[in-house]
Protein backbone atom coordinates (compact mmCIF):
# COMPACT_ATOMS: atom_id res chain seq x y z
CA UNK A 1 0.00 0.00 0.00
CA UNK A 2 1.50 3.31 -1.00
CA UNK A 3 2.63 5.58 1.80
CA UNK A 4 2.50 9.32 1.76
CA UNK A 5 3.04 12.41 3.86
CA UNK A 6 0.07 13.71 5.84
CA UNK A 7 0.10 16.86 3.69
CA UNK A 8 -0.38 14.90 0.47
CA UNK A 9 -3.68 15.21 -1.39
CA UNK A 10 -5.56 13.17 -3.98
CA UNK A 11 -4.81 15.95 -6.48
CA UNK A 12 -1.00 15.76 -6.22
CA UNK A 13 0.80 15.49 -9.55
CA UNK A 14 1.66 11.83 -8.99
CA UNK A 15 -2.00 10.96 -8.37
CA UNK A 16 -3.82 13.49 -10.52
CA UNK A 17 -4.22 11.17 -13.51
CA UNK A 18 -5.69 8.27 -11.58
CA UNK A 19 -7.96 10.57 -9.60
CA UNK A 20 -9.41 12.13 -12.73
CA UNK A 21 -9.72 8.84 -14.57
CA UNK A 22 -11.42 6.96 -11.77
CA UNK A 23 -13.78 9.84 -11.03
CA UNK A 24 -14.84 9.85 -14.70
CA UNK A 25 -15.74 6.16 -14.45
CA UNK A 26 -17.75 6.74 -11.28
CA UNK A 27 -19.49 9.66 -13.00
CA UNK A 28 -20.60 7.43 -15.88
CA UNK A 29 -21.74 4.68 -13.52
CA UNK A 30 -23.81 7.28 -11.68
CA UNK A 31 -25.42 8.51 -14.88
CA UNK A 32 -26.33 4.96 -15.88
CA UNK A 33 -27.67 3.89 -12.48
CA UNK A 34 -29.88 6.93 -12.07
CA UNK A 35 -31.13 6.77 -15.66
CA UNK A 36 -32.06 3.08 -15.51
CA UNK A 37 -33.95 3.43 -12.23
CA UNK A 38 -35.88 6.40 -13.65
CA UNK A 39 -36.93 4.86 -16.95
CA UNK A 40 -37.49 1.20 -16.02
CA UNK A 41 -41.28 1.59 -15.57
CA UNK A 42 -41.43 2.83 -19.17
CA UNK A 43 -39.02 0.19 -20.50
CA UNK A 44 -40.87 -2.71 -18.88
CA UNK A 45 -44.19 -1.48 -20.27
CA UNK A 46 -42.80 -0.85 -23.77
CA UNK A 47 -41.18 -4.30 -23.97
CA UNK A 48 -44.18 -6.04 -22.37
CA UNK A 49 -42.07 -7.31 -19.49
CA UNK A 50 -43.67 -5.76 -16.42
CA UNK A 51 -43.58 -9.09 -14.55
CA UNK A 52 -39.79 -9.03 -14.91
CA UNK A 53 -39.43 -5.44 -13.69
CA UNK A 54 -37.36 -6.45 -10.65
CA UNK A 55 -35.12 -8.78 -12.67
CA UNK A 56 -33.83 -5.81 -14.66
CA UNK A 57 -32.21 -4.66 -11.41
CA UNK A 58 -31.49 -7.93 -9.62
CA UNK A 59 -30.04 -9.62 -12.72
CA UNK A 60 -27.45 -6.89 -13.23
CA UNK A 61 -26.49 -6.99 -9.57
CA UNK A 62 -26.27 -10.77 -9.62
CA UNK A 63 -23.91 -11.05 -12.59
CA UNK A 64 -21.79 -8.29 -11.12
CA UNK A 65 -20.73 -10.86 -8.50
CA UNK A 66 -18.94 -12.83 -11.24
CA UNK A 67 -17.14 -9.69 -12.36
CA UNK A 68 -16.18 -8.90 -8.79
CA UNK A 69 -14.62 -12.29 -8.10
CA UNK A 70 -12.73 -12.28 -11.40
CA UNK A 71 -11.48 -8.71 -10.95
CA UNK A 72 -10.49 -9.30 -7.31
CA UNK A 73 -8.35 -12.34 -8.08
CA UNK A 74 -6.99 -10.79 -11.26
CA UNK A 75 -6.04 -7.62 -9.38
CA UNK A 76 -4.28 -9.52 -6.59
CA UNK A 77 -2.24 -11.52 -9.12
CA UNK A 78 -1.26 -8.98 -11.77
CA UNK A 79 -2.54 -5.60 -10.61
CA UNK A 80 -5.89 -3.93 -11.35
CA UNK A 81 -5.12 -2.34 -14.74
CA UNK A 82 -6.19 -5.16 -17.08
CA UNK A 83 -9.17 -6.03 -14.88
CA UNK A 84 -10.35 -2.43 -15.01
CA UNK A 85 -10.03 -2.12 -18.79
CA UNK A 86 -11.82 -5.40 -19.45
CA UNK A 87 -14.63 -4.46 -17.08
CA UNK A 88 -15.20 -1.10 -18.75
CA UNK A 89 -15.41 -2.83 -22.13
CA UNK A 90 -18.06 -5.26 -20.85
CA UNK A 91 -20.01 -2.38 -19.34
CA UNK A 92 -20.03 -0.68 -22.74
CA UNK A 93 -21.20 -3.80 -24.60
CA UNK A 94 -24.04 -4.35 -22.12
CA UNK A 95 -25.28 -0.79 -22.58
CA UNK A 96 -25.40 -1.19 -26.35
CA UNK A 97 -27.26 -4.52 -26.20
CA UNK A 98 -29.90 -3.11 -23.85
CA UNK A 99 -30.21 0.06 -25.90
CA UNK A 100 -31.04 -1.80 -29.13
CA UNK A 101 -33.21 -4.53 -27.54
CA UNK A 102 -36.63 -5.15 -29.07
CA UNK A 103 -37.91 -7.53 -26.39
CA UNK A 104 -37.55 -7.87 -22.64
CA UNK A 105 -35.33 -10.94 -22.73
CA UNK A 106 -32.77 -9.28 -25.01
CA UNK A 107 -32.89 -6.21 -22.80
CA UNK A 108 -32.20 -8.38 -19.76
CA UNK A 109 -29.30 -10.08 -21.57
CA UNK A 110 -27.71 -6.67 -22.01
CA UNK A 111 -28.27 -5.90 -18.36
CA UNK A 112 -26.53 -9.15 -17.39
CA UNK A 113 -23.49 -8.31 -19.50
CA UNK A 114 -23.48 -4.82 -18.07
CA UNK A 115 -23.44 -6.31 -14.58
CA UNK A 116 -20.27 -8.26 -15.35
CA UNK A 117 -18.51 -5.04 -16.28
CA UNK A 118 -19.91 -2.93 -13.47
CA UNK A 119 -18.91 -5.46 -10.82
CA UNK A 120 -15.37 -5.85 -12.08
CA UNK A 121 -14.95 -2.11 -12.43
CA UNK A 122 -15.94 -1.49 -8.81
CA UNK A 123 -13.43 -3.96 -7.36
CA UNK A 124 -10.62 -2.89 -9.68
CA UNK A 125 -11.09 0.74 -8.66
CA UNK A 126 -10.98 -0.15 -4.97
CA UNK A 127 -7.66 -1.93 -5.50
CA UNK A 128 -6.38 1.04 -7.50
CA UNK A 129 -7.15 3.25 -4.50
CA UNK A 130 -5.32 0.88 -2.15
CA UNK A 131 -2.26 0.79 -4.42
CA UNK A 132 -2.02 4.50 -5.22
CA UNK A 133 -3.30 6.40 -2.17
CA UNK A 134 -1.99 6.27 1.42
CA UNK A 135 -4.52 5.25 4.11
CA UNK A 136 -5.11 8.79 5.36
CA UNK A 137 -6.37 9.76 1.88
CA UNK A 138 -8.81 6.88 1.46
CA UNK A 139 -11.67 8.83 3.00
CA UNK A 140 -10.96 11.76 0.68
CA UNK A 141 -10.82 9.75 -2.54
CA UNK A 142 -14.04 7.93 -1.71
CA UNK A 143 -15.61 11.29 -0.93
CA UNK A 144 -14.44 12.43 -4.39
CA UNK A 145 -16.12 9.39 -5.89
CA UNK A 146 -19.30 10.37 -4.09
CA UNK A 147 -18.93 13.92 -5.39
CA UNK A 148 -18.86 12.46 -8.91
CA UNK A 149 -22.54 11.72 -8.30
CA UNK A 150 -23.36 15.40 -7.75
CA UNK A 151 -23.84 16.48 -11.38
CA UNK A 152 -25.58 13.22 -12.40
CA UNK A 153 -27.81 13.46 -9.36
CA UNK A 154 -28.79 17.02 -10.22
CA UNK A 155 -29.57 16.36 -13.87
CA UNK A 156 -29.45 12.59 -14.41
CA UNK A 157 -32.94 11.43 -13.35
CA UNK A 158 -34.69 14.48 -14.79
CA UNK A 159 -32.66 14.29 -18.01
CA UNK A 160 -33.32 10.55 -18.37
CA UNK A 161 -37.03 11.16 -17.93
CA UNK A 162 -36.97 14.06 -20.38
CA UNK A 163 -35.06 12.06 -22.99
CA UNK A 164 -37.62 9.27 -22.58
CA UNK A 165 -40.52 11.70 -23.03
CA UNK A 166 -39.07 13.66 -25.98
CA UNK A 167 -36.99 11.00 -27.78
CA UNK A 168 -36.99 7.41 -26.58
CA UNK A 169 -35.83 5.45 -23.56
CA UNK A 170 -33.19 3.74 -25.74
CA UNK A 171 -31.12 6.89 -25.77
CA UNK A 172 -30.66 6.72 -22.01
CA UNK A 173 -28.58 3.59 -22.67
CA UNK A 174 -26.98 4.45 -25.99
CA UNK A 175 -26.08 7.93 -24.82
CA UNK A 176 -24.20 6.58 -21.80
CA UNK A 177 -22.54 4.03 -24.10
CA UNK A 178 -21.19 6.83 -26.29
CA UNK A 179 -19.84 8.66 -23.25
CA UNK A 180 -18.27 5.46 -21.94
CA UNK A 181 -16.49 4.84 -25.25
CA UNK A 182 -14.96 8.31 -25.13
CA UNK A 183 -14.08 8.05 -21.47
CA UNK A 184 -12.44 4.67 -22.02
CA UNK A 185 -9.78 6.32 -24.16
CA UNK A 186 -9.38 9.13 -21.64
CA UNK A 187 -8.99 6.76 -18.70
CA UNK A 188 -6.42 4.62 -20.51
CA UNK A 189 -4.35 7.73 -21.18
CA UNK A 190 -4.64 8.93 -17.60
CA UNK A 191 -3.52 5.58 -16.18
CA UNK A 192 -0.63 5.20 -18.61
CA UNK A 193 2.66 5.19 -16.74
CA UNK A 194 1.09 4.96 -13.27
CA UNK A 195 2.44 2.03 -11.24
CA UNK A 196 -0.37 -0.10 -9.82
CA UNK A 197 1.80 -2.91 -8.47
CA UNK A 198 1.77 -3.84 -4.77
CA UNK A 199 4.82 -2.71 -2.84
CA UNK A 200 6.66 -4.83 -0.30
CA UNK A 201 5.53 -3.00 2.81
CA UNK A 202 2.58 -5.31 3.49
CA UNK A 203 4.17 -8.42 2.03
CA UNK A 204 5.66 -9.37 5.37
CA UNK A 205 7.83 -6.44 6.47
CA UNK A 206 5.11 -4.08 7.64
CA UNK A 207 3.88 -3.19 11.07
CA UNK A 208 2.40 -6.38 12.57
CA UNK A 209 -0.16 -4.37 14.51
CA UNK A 210 -1.56 -3.01 11.27
CA UNK A 211 -2.48 -6.48 10.06
CA UNK A 212 -3.30 -8.13 13.34
CA UNK A 213 -6.88 -8.81 12.34
CA UNK A 214 -6.08 -10.21 8.90
CA UNK A 215 -5.36 -13.89 9.63
CA UNK A 216 -8.60 -14.28 11.55
CA UNK A 217 -10.79 -13.03 8.74
CA UNK A 218 -8.70 -13.54 5.62
CA UNK A 219 -9.66 -15.35 2.45
CA UNK A 220 -10.52 -18.98 2.47
CA UNK A 221 -7.96 -20.93 0.41
CA UNK A 222 -9.23 -22.10 -2.93
CA UNK A 223 -8.42 -22.01 -6.60
CA UNK A 224 -9.54 -19.27 -8.91
CA UNK A 225 -11.67 -21.80 -10.79
CA UNK A 226 -13.45 -22.79 -7.56
CA UNK A 227 -14.18 -19.20 -6.63
CA UNK A 228 -15.45 -18.45 -10.12
CA UNK A 229 -17.72 -21.49 -10.00
CA UNK A 230 -19.15 -20.32 -6.70
CA UNK A 231 -19.69 -16.84 -8.10
CA UNK A 232 -21.57 -18.29 -11.06
CA UNK A 233 -23.73 -20.35 -8.69
CA UNK A 234 -24.53 -17.21 -6.67
CA UNK A 235 -25.38 -15.23 -9.81
CA UNK A 236 -27.52 -17.95 -11.41
CA UNK A 237 -29.48 -18.54 -8.20
CA UNK A 238 -29.97 -14.82 -7.63
CA UNK A 239 -31.31 -14.38 -11.17
CA UNK A 240 -33.44 -17.48 -10.67
CA UNK A 241 -34.98 -16.03 -7.52
CA UNK A 242 -36.06 -13.06 -9.61
CA UNK A 243 -37.70 -15.26 -12.22
CA UNK A 244 -39.76 -17.13 -9.60
CA UNK A 245 -42.23 -14.27 -9.95
CA UNK A 246 -43.50 -16.07 -13.07
CA UNK A 247 -44.25 -19.24 -11.10
CA UNK A 248 -47.47 -19.57 -9.02
CA UNK A 249 -46.69 -18.35 -5.52
CA UNK A 250 -46.55 -21.47 -3.33
CA UNK A 251 -44.12 -23.14 -5.74
CA UNK A 252 -42.36 -19.89 -6.62
CA UNK A 253 -41.86 -19.03 -2.97
CA UNK A 254 -40.40 -22.46 -2.25
CA UNK A 255 -38.01 -22.19 -5.19
CA UNK A 256 -36.94 -18.73 -4.05
CA UNK A 257 -36.22 -20.06 -0.55
CA UNK A 258 -34.10 -22.89 -1.96
CA UNK A 259 -32.21 -20.42 -4.11
CA UNK A 260 -31.47 -18.20 -1.12
CA UNK A 261 -30.14 -21.16 0.90
CA UNK A 262 -27.86 -22.24 -1.97
CA UNK A 263 -26.57 -18.68 -2.27
CA UNK A 264 -25.78 -18.57 1.45
CA UNK A 265 -23.71 -21.75 1.20
CA UNK A 266 -21.93 -20.67 -1.99
CA UNK A 267 -21.03 -17.28 -0.51
CA UNK A 268 -19.06 -18.68 2.42
CA UNK A 269 -15.71 -19.06 0.59
CA UNK A 270 -16.18 -15.70 -1.12
CA UNK A 271 -16.50 -13.71 2.10
CA UNK A 272 -14.25 -13.27 5.15
CA UNK A 273 -14.60 -16.01 7.75
CA UNK A 274 -17.56 -15.64 10.15
CA UNK A 275 -19.25 -12.97 7.99
CA UNK A 276 -22.70 -14.58 8.20
CA UNK A 277 -22.27 -14.77 11.99
CA UNK A 278 -21.53 -11.03 12.21
CA UNK A 279 -18.14 -11.44 13.88
CA UNK A 280 -16.65 -8.11 14.99
CA UNK A 281 -14.44 -6.21 12.59
CA UNK A 282 -14.25 -6.94 8.87
CA UNK A 283 -16.94 -9.68 8.84
CA UNK A 284 -19.49 -7.26 10.27
CA UNK A 285 -18.41 -4.56 7.81
CA UNK A 286 -19.07 -6.90 4.89
CA UNK A 287 -22.40 -8.17 6.29
CA UNK A 288 -23.61 -4.64 7.03
CA UNK A 289 -22.92 -3.67 3.43
CA UNK A 290 -25.11 -6.48 2.08
CA UNK A 291 -28.04 -5.86 4.40
CA UNK A 292 -28.13 -2.08 4.17
CA UNK A 293 -27.65 -2.17 0.38
CA UNK A 294 -30.51 -4.64 0.07
CA UNK A 295 -32.81 -2.45 2.13
CA UNK A 296 -32.04 0.73 0.23
CA UNK A 297 -31.96 -0.54 -3.36
CA UNK A 298 -35.00 -2.80 -3.04
CA UNK A 299 -36.93 0.23 -1.86
CA UNK A 300 -35.45 2.67 -4.39
CA UNK A 301 -36.20 0.41 -7.36
CA UNK A 302 -39.91 0.96 -6.72
CA UNK A 303 -39.84 4.71 -5.98
CA UNK A 304 -40.31 5.86 -9.63
CA UNK A 305 -42.86 3.10 -10.22
CA UNK A 306 -44.84 4.20 -7.16
CA UNK A 307 -44.85 7.83 -8.27
CA UNK A 308 -45.75 7.02 -11.90
CA UNK A 309 -48.26 4.22 -11.39
CA UNK A 310 -50.06 5.46 -8.30
CA UNK A 311 -49.72 9.24 -8.52
CA UNK A 312 -49.45 9.99 -12.23
CA UNK A 313 -45.98 11.54 -12.22
CA UNK A 314 -44.15 11.84 -15.54
CA UNK A 315 -40.75 10.10 -15.77
CA UNK A 316 -38.86 13.39 -15.50
CA UNK A 317 -40.75 14.55 -12.38
CA UNK A 318 -40.61 11.11 -10.76
CA UNK A 319 -36.85 11.28 -11.14
CA UNK A 320 -36.74 14.15 -8.64
CA UNK A 321 -36.91 11.63 -5.79
CA UNK A 322 -33.75 10.00 -7.09
CA UNK A 323 -32.18 13.42 -7.53
CA UNK A 324 -32.68 14.34 -3.89
CA UNK A 325 -31.47 10.93 -2.74
CA UNK A 326 -28.30 11.17 -4.82
CA UNK A 327 -27.63 14.72 -3.64
CA UNK A 328 -28.12 13.61 -0.05
CA UNK A 329 -25.79 10.68 -0.67
CA UNK A 330 -22.98 12.78 -2.14
CA UNK A 331 -23.32 15.53 0.48
CA UNK A 332 -23.24 13.06 3.37
CA UNK A 333 -20.26 11.29 1.80
CA UNK A 334 -18.38 14.57 1.86
CA UNK A 335 -19.23 14.87 5.55
CA UNK A 336 -17.90 11.37 6.15
CA UNK A 337 -14.72 12.15 4.25
CA UNK A 338 -14.06 15.15 6.49
CA UNK A 339 -15.39 14.04 9.87
CA UNK A 340 -15.81 10.27 9.55
CA UNK A 341 -12.91 9.45 11.85
CA UNK A 342 -14.17 11.71 14.62
CA UNK A 343 -17.75 10.46 14.31
CA UNK A 344 -16.72 6.82 14.47
CA UNK A 345 -18.38 3.75 12.97
CA UNK A 346 -20.96 3.21 15.71
CA UNK A 347 -22.33 6.74 15.55
CA UNK A 348 -22.39 6.71 11.75
CA UNK A 349 -24.37 3.46 11.79
CA UNK A 350 -26.94 4.84 14.23
CA UNK A 351 -27.42 8.01 12.17
CA UNK A 352 -27.85 5.99 8.98
CA UNK A 353 -30.33 3.65 10.66
CA UNK A 354 -32.43 6.57 11.90
CA UNK A 355 -32.51 8.33 8.52
CA UNK A 356 -33.30 5.18 6.54
CA UNK A 357 -36.05 3.96 8.87
CA UNK A 358 -37.62 7.43 8.89
CA UNK A 359 -37.60 7.55 5.07
CA UNK A 360 -39.07 4.06 4.63
CA UNK A 361 -41.75 4.74 7.24
CA UNK A 362 -42.67 7.91 5.39
CA UNK A 363 -43.10 6.03 2.10
CA UNK A 364 -45.23 3.40 3.85
CA UNK A 365 -47.39 6.16 5.26
CA UNK A 366 -47.94 7.57 1.76
CA UNK A 367 -48.84 4.11 0.44
CA UNK A 368 -51.26 3.19 3.25
CA UNK A 369 -52.49 6.36 4.95
CA UNK A 370 -51.62 9.72 3.42
CA UNK A 371 -51.61 9.94 -0.40
CA UNK A 372 -49.08 12.80 -0.41
CA UNK A 373 -46.53 11.82 -3.07
CA UNK A 374 -44.16 14.70 -2.36
CA UNK A 375 -43.46 13.08 1.01
CA UNK A 376 -41.87 10.26 -0.98
CA UNK A 377 -39.60 12.67 -2.82
CA UNK A 378 -38.45 14.46 0.33
CA UNK A 379 -38.22 11.30 2.40
CA UNK A 380 -36.04 9.55 -0.10
CA UNK A 381 -33.58 12.40 0.15
CA UNK A 382 -33.12 11.46 3.82
CA UNK A 383 -32.51 7.83 2.84
CA UNK A 384 -29.81 8.90 0.40
CA UNK A 385 -28.10 10.98 3.08
CA UNK A 386 -28.00 8.01 5.42
CA UNK A 387 -26.45 5.80 2.76
CA UNK A 388 -23.93 8.45 1.78
CA UNK A 389 -22.71 8.67 5.35
CA UNK A 390 -22.31 4.91 5.79
CA UNK A 391 -21.19 3.61 2.38
CA UNK A 392 -17.76 5.25 2.12
CA UNK A 393 -17.14 4.43 5.77
CA UNK A 394 -17.60 0.73 5.01
CA UNK A 395 -15.08 0.94 2.18
CA UNK A 396 -12.56 2.81 4.33
CA UNK A 397 -12.92 0.18 7.06
CA UNK A 398 -12.43 -2.64 4.56
CA UNK A 399 -9.14 -1.20 3.35
CA UNK A 400 -8.06 -0.51 6.93
CA UNK A 401 -8.50 -4.20 7.74
CA UNK A 402 -6.57 -5.24 4.59
CA UNK A 403 -3.00 -5.61 3.33
CA UNK A 404 -1.70 -5.83 -0.23
CA UNK A 405 -1.97 -9.62 0.11
CA UNK A 406 -5.75 -9.52 0.43
CA UNK A 407 -6.90 -6.11 -0.80
CA UNK A 408 -8.41 -7.71 -3.88
CA UNK A 409 -10.17 -10.44 -1.90
CA UNK A 410 -11.55 -8.11 0.76
CA UNK A 411 -12.61 -5.45 -1.76
CA UNK A 412 -14.22 -8.20 -3.82
CA UNK A 413 -15.98 -9.57 -0.72
CA UNK A 414 -17.37 -6.13 0.16
CA UNK A 415 -18.71 -5.65 -3.35
CA UNK A 416 -20.03 -9.23 -3.54
CA UNK A 417 -21.96 -8.68 -0.32
CA UNK A 418 -23.29 -5.40 -1.71
CA UNK A 419 -24.37 -6.87 -5.04
CA UNK A 420 -25.72 -10.15 -3.68
CA UNK A 421 -27.63 -8.45 -0.89
CA UNK A 422 -29.10 -5.94 -3.33
CA UNK A 423 -29.93 -8.56 -5.97
CA UNK A 424 -31.65 -10.87 -3.51
CA UNK A 425 -33.52 -8.05 -1.82
CA UNK A 426 -34.79 -6.64 -5.12
CA UNK A 427 -35.79 -10.12 -6.31
CA UNK A 428 -37.62 -10.97 -3.08
CA UNK A 429 -39.27 -7.55 -3.08
CA UNK A 430 -40.43 -8.19 -6.65
CA UNK A 431 -41.87 -11.55 -5.65
CA UNK A 432 -43.65 -9.98 -2.71
CA UNK A 433 -44.92 -7.11 -4.85
CA UNK A 434 -46.67 -9.53 -7.21
CA UNK A 435 -47.64 -12.43 -4.94
CA UNK A 436 -48.06 -11.04 -1.41
CA UNK A 437 -49.61 -7.56 -1.44
CA UNK A 438 -49.79 -6.18 2.09
CA UNK A 439 -53.18 -4.64 2.86
CA UNK A 440 -53.91 -4.81 -0.85
CA UNK A 441 -50.74 -3.03 -1.97
CA UNK A 442 -47.59 -4.58 -3.40
CA UNK A 443 -45.78 -1.33 -2.63
CA UNK A 444 -46.54 -1.78 1.07
CA UNK A 445 -44.94 -5.23 0.93
CA UNK A 446 -41.79 -3.83 -0.65
CA UNK A 447 -41.30 -1.10 1.95
CA UNK A 448 -42.19 -3.27 4.93
CA UNK A 449 -39.55 -5.73 3.72
CA UNK A 450 -37.00 -2.91 3.35
CA UNK A 451 -37.72 -1.81 6.92
CA UNK A 452 -37.04 -5.33 8.22
CA UNK A 453 -33.70 -5.48 6.41
CA UNK A 454 -32.71 -2.10 7.86
CA UNK A 455 -33.37 -3.35 11.39
CA UNK A 456 -31.36 -6.52 10.70
CA UNK A 457 -28.41 -4.40 9.51
CA UNK A 458 -28.18 -2.69 12.88
CA UNK A 459 -26.60 -5.70 14.69
CA UNK A 460 -23.50 -6.10 12.50
CA UNK A 461 -23.41 -2.33 12.00
CA UNK A 462 -22.71 -1.81 15.69
CA UNK A 463 -19.92 -4.44 15.69
CA UNK A 464 -17.75 -3.04 12.88
CA UNK A 465 -15.21 -1.32 15.12
CA UNK A 466 -12.71 1.43 14.35
CA UNK A 467 -9.29 -0.11 13.53
CA UNK A 468 -6.20 1.88 14.43
CA UNK A 469 -4.35 3.21 11.38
Amino acid sequence: MTTGAPSATIWDGTRLGITIGSVVLIFLAAIEALAVTTVMPVVSADLHGEALYAVAFSGTLATSVIGMVAAGTWSDRTGPRAALYTSVAAFLVGLVVSGIATDMHTFLAGRLIQGLGAGGQTVALYVVVARVYPPHLHGRIFAAYAAAWVVPSMIGPFLAGLVTELLHWRWTFLGVAALTAGAFVLVAQRLSGVSLEADARDAGDGDPDAVADTPAVGPVPGSFATRMLLAVVVAVCAVGVGFTVEVPFPVGGALAAIGIIVIGVALLPLLPKRTLRAAPGLPSVVLTRGLIAGAFFAAEAYIPKLLMDEHGFSPSIAGLALTLAALGWSSASAVQGRWGESLGSRRIMLITFTLLVTAIAGVLAVVLVWPLPWMVVVGWGLAGAGMGLLYPRLTVLTLAYSTTRDEGFNSSALSISDATGSALAVAVAGLGFVALPLLGSGFATVYAFAAVLTVLALLPGLRMGDPVR
